[in-house]
Formats: C-alpha cells, structure tokens, sequence
C-alpha cells in the first residue's frame, strides 16, 4: 500500500473501494473464493436478524430497525470500511447509549447525534488517530466489556418474566421492579426465554454453519403458535405492532425541540459516547479478525476503518437505523465460513434484507421472550474468562482498572465510566503500572472464534 502523504490523497485512497482488500478473491479458484463469501454473507444475515432485532428493541427502537441498519452498516462497512474481514451490525456495547437518547428525544434525534458521531469518526480517519485510540489498555476494554454484559442482562428482566410494561434503564429500577414484581413473572415466557438461551448456547458449540440464534427465534415462534399459545406470552407484535416490509425509509436528522444548555450537552455528551465505542470496538474487531484470518496480504487501515466507520453511522440511521459499528463474533463466524474479502459483506446487505422481508409477518409473531433468551445469551458470553485471566496476569493496577469500569459502567452510564477509568489510567500509571515487562495483550485465535456476540 502506497503511504498517503497528504490530506487529499488519504481521502482519494479511502474513497475507493478497491483498494487492496479484494485481493484474496484472486489467490487460487476465483470462483470457488466468490462462493465462499456468498456463503458466509448468507449464513451471517441468517445469525444476525433475530440479533439485530433483540438490539433494537432494547435500544428502545422498533425491530424492522435493527434490520435494515445491520444491513446498510454491512454494506457501507464493506465498500469504505479498512477490513478485508469485518462484518458491521448493531452491537451489545451501543445498547446503553442508544437507549439513554431514546429515552429522552426521538429518533431524530438520534440521527443527528449519531450525523456528529459519524463525522467525528471520518476526521479521526482523516487526521490518522486509529493508533492512538488503539492505546486504550486492555484492562479497561474488559472491564467496560464486563459492565455492559451486565446492563443487557438487567435490561431484558421485563421481557423474561413476560410483562408488557417497559422497566427504567437504570440498574436500580431494574431491581426494584423484580423484587416488587417477582409474583406477577409468566412461568411460561421465564422458561421459553432459558429454553432460547440453551438452544443458542448448545447450538453455537456443535456448528458454526448453524445459525443458532434464528433457530431459537423458530422454537419461540412455534411455542408461541401452538402449544404455549394460551398462556400470556406477549408477542413481537402485542408490544410492537406489525413489522413494515417497505425497509427503504428515510429519515432526516432534527434537533429536540428544547434546546438549551442542558440539550446542548447530551447531544455532545452522547455523540462523543458513540464515537468512542464505535472507534475502540471497530479497531479491536479489525485487528481480531486478521489474527484469526491468519491474514499475510494486506493488514487492516486503522485510520481507513475509523473514514468507514464514519460513514456507516452517517448512512445507518438515515435508513430508518441507528448507530452500528464492527460485531465481534459476527467477524469470527465471517472468517470461520470462509470469507475472504468485502464481498461478504456485501452479500449479508442483500441477503438480510431478502430474508427479512420474506419473514416479516412470522418474526413479529415471537415471544419477546424469546428475544430476551437470545440477548442473554449474548450477555452470558461478552466477557471471557481467558482475558479476565490476561488482565489479572497484567498488574493490581489493571486489575484495579478492570473492576472499577465493570463496575461503574452499570452504576454511572458508559461515558463516565470508561471516561473516568482513561483519565485514572492517564495520571496513574507512571506509578502504579510497574510491572517491568508486561508483554502486549493479545485474544489468541481460540479466543476469538470463541468470541460471543456484541
């Protein structure tokens, strides 16, 4: 790859497509390589509907939404993006901020922060700060990876006892709902919300070409259509309404209708949340994926991957969306099917959305429930043990740093728990990280093909 000098040049080389990353489709059968990637985008759209729903939904936003951003964000991802490998969706780690603006604007509102996000993330491309937002420590992404498994997990207590009311997005409320609401749990929708986590967690294990989670979304739907049908599960639809199958809808970004100091600094306050998410988990899915590709052309563009980031959350929620940035597991299900370039990623944009609207009128015919099950399987696998044990090979400052983000993340929101947990690390570790040799944390390829949902 020919160094980019100047500003404009770097530009030129971002905007094209073909820039490098297509160049395994030429090693070997050419054809047999084009096969592979469709493959991979099929099997990858089918895993990743009933995630993108379940993430929509506990964002506070309608399902049809997580399916038509998932699918734009793939494409987008693919053509600008600075991964041969990496497939783009909504993740787990967006849910709290996505749901902190919803909770208090509309949805376009939400397109405008996520416009200022996106153009943040095109400027740290432009201006080349991919390796300095790579310098994040490694104890402080687990810890924040540890806080946010627990927020999903809390989030979803409502859809698991099977009532219809929605529950605060603090964790507190969240706790006082169960303890004051404990009697009123549908015995039915607790057991098909852990029947939809066993099934996704025994099935993922047997097989990758499985698209466990749509599996367990069919068991839902077939419990909820025969022989649990008389029994109070509330349906996609009973919270929802029917699923639209007309995808392509615009909508424009809009200031809230108040705009005062207050206003002022949510907005900037959340889209500085997505930006930091978006740049810290994209840049970690990139370098995943060329350990696990075991990739020796050319490496993932830091820089590249924040300009296509940028983009994906710029178009995304336009198409009626929301933010996305790159999925962990999804990368890794990509890779292990035999993906080889960006062409994947294209053929998951095609396929979601044709399976999708194939399936509209049976998706919003599910338990939530079931979508409860599918997130707390998500949840269940955001943390792995083996990096938890990396942190703790590390030093008591690490270590330190690692439960402090977990902890506050669920206590004080996102931003000021990574953001405090940043500048701790900033003004402490010349004397507190003494460890004389600490060797750069890596996830080894087991790790990452094991990696669970974001």
């Amino acid at each position: 790859m020919q160094k980019q000098d100047t500003i404009l040049q770097r530009i030129a080389f971002y905007l094209n497509p073909n820039d490098g990353r297509f160049e395994d489709l030429n090693k070997g059968n050419k054809t047999h390589n084009i096969i592979k990637d469709l493959t991979a985008g099929f099997i990858v759209a089918a895993v990743a509907i009933p995630l993108a729903m379940g993430f929509a939904m506990a964002s506070g936003l309608r399902p049809e939404q997580g399916i038509v951003g998932g699918a734009i964000a793939g494409l987008m991802g693919a053509l600008f993006g600075g991964s041969k490998y990496q497939v783009y969706g909504p993740t787990a780690a967006l849910i709290p901020v996505i749901a902190g603006v919803m909770a208090r604007y509309d949805h376009r509102v939400l397109v405008l922060i996520s416009f200022i996000a996106g153009f943040m993330l095109i400027l740290s491309g432009i201006f080349k700060l991919g390796k300095v937002i790579e310098k994040v420590p490694h104890s402080i992404v687990v810890g924040f990876t540890i806080g946010i498994a627990i927020v999903i997990a809390f989030s979803q207590i409502g859809e698991v006892m099977g009532v219809k009311e929605k529950i605060g997005y603090g964790i507190i409320d969240q706790l006082n709902f169960v303890f004051n609401n404990i009697s009123r749990a549908n015995v039915y929708a607790v057991m098909l919300a852990l029947l939809t986590f066993a099934i996704c967690k025994t099935l993922i294990k047997i097989s990758t070409f499985i698209p466990a989670p749509l599996i367990g979304l069919a068991f839902g739907f077939i419990a909820g259509q025969t022989f649990w049908s008389d029994n109070g599960l509330v349906l996609i639809k009973d919270k929802y309404g029917s699923i639209p199958t007309d995808f392509f809808v615009i909508t424009g970004p809009q200031l809230p209708v108040t705009m005062d100091a207050a206003t002022i600094f949510n907005i900037i306050y959340f889209a500085f949340a997505i930006y930091i998410v978006c740049a810290i988990e994209s840049l970690l899915c990139s370098r995943m994926a060329d350990r696990l590709a075991n990739n020796t052309g050319q490496p993932f563009h830091p820089n590249k991957e924040l300009w296509g980031q940028g983009w994906v959350n710029i178009f995304t929620p336009l198409f009626n969306g929301f933010p996305h940035t790159g999925a962990l597991a999804r990368t890794a299900v990509n890779i292990r099917l035999g993906a080889v370039s960006p062409l994947a990623g294209i053929a998951k944009f095609a396929f979601k959305l044709l399976m999708a609207a194939f399936l509209a009128t049976y998706l919003e015919q599910v338990p939530m429930a079931c979508i409860g099950g599918i997130l707390l399987y998500v949840a269940s696998g955001m943390a792995k043990m083996k990096e938890i044990k990396e942190v703790f090979a590390m030093n008591r400052f690490h270590i330190f740093l690692m439960f402090y983000t977990a902890v506050m993340v669920p206590v004080t929101g996102f931003m000021t728990a990574v953001v405090s947990a940043i500048v701790i690390y900033i003004i402490s570790y010349r004397w507190f990280d003494k460890q004389e040799k600490r060797e750069e944390v890596h996830h080894t390829i087991k790790e990452a093909e094991e990696v669970a949902q974001y």
